[in-house]
């Protein structure tokens, strides 16, 4: 079994093996991809062979990729043991980063987010609603996923009912197992939207306060 995981037995519940696609051309460079397709490097092919050769004994039902061509390629590669085609979704997609995408991302730091960045809320969104829907078609059972890196820290935010920041950041073809039901996952998606939206209320009271704080500050 993978990782000395054992094969969950329980019935209804979804063995989900999340991935993010392997290192990018544009990873390498430091570019912000978003939502653009992407296409592995030499070195990204390499990791999702490796991801390939590890779960090559594994018994899989299913295998999805986000629709963008670096998530594709990753499949394709983890899919050729197993002989099962790849299915892709636009739910799995890297989140929107609008106005950054294709930048330098070292260049972006300290700078003011545009407003045409896909919000938490709808990358959350998104989230829930694929594992709703992978949970409800795949029942009992095995299932890889290869999404993003932020697309997939939201995923694993909505499975534990916390917020993003909560979650560590995967790496180019790192994997990790979920295990959970319809019910659970809808569950899970609740508490992490509450989380989130909890946090930024906080956040947004904390600004306001600082913000009048130092209004008084210099009108004394």
């Amino acid at each position: 079994m993978f990782s000395g995981e054992r094969k969950v037995e329980e019935s209804g519940v979804t063995t989900l093996f999340l991935v993010r696609h392997g290192e990018t051309v544009d990873n390498a460079l430091q570019i912000m991809q978003g939502q653009t397709q992407g296409c592995l490097n030499e070195r990204g092919r390499e990791q999702a062979a490796q991801v390939a050769r590890r779960l090559a004994e594994e018994p899989i039902d299913a295998i999805v990729a986000s629709d963008l061509q670096r998530a594709i390629q990753t499949a394709e590669i983890i899919a050729a043991p197993h002989g099962l085609a790849v299915r892709t979704t636009p739910l799995l997609r890297e989140r929107d980063w609008g106005s950054f995408t294709g930048r330098f991302i070292p260049d972006l730091k300290g700078e003011v987010w545009p407003d045409d960045i896909e919000s938490e809320q709808a990358l959350l969104q998104r989230a829930a609603d694929f594992l709703q829907q992978i949970t409800t078609t795949y029942p009992g059972k095995r299932v890889v996923a290869v999404g993003h890196g932020i697309l997939n820290k939201a995923l694993l935010a909505v499975y534990a009912g916390c917020t993003m920041r909560e979650v560590q950041r995967m790496m180019n073809a790192e994997v990790r197992i979920l295990t959970t039901t319809a019910e659970r996952s809808a569950a899970s998606a609740t508490a992490a939207m509450t989380a989130t939206a909890a946090a930024a209320a906080s956040k947004a009271s904390s600004a306001s306060t600082a913000a009048a704080t130092s209004t008084t500050a210099s009108a004394e």
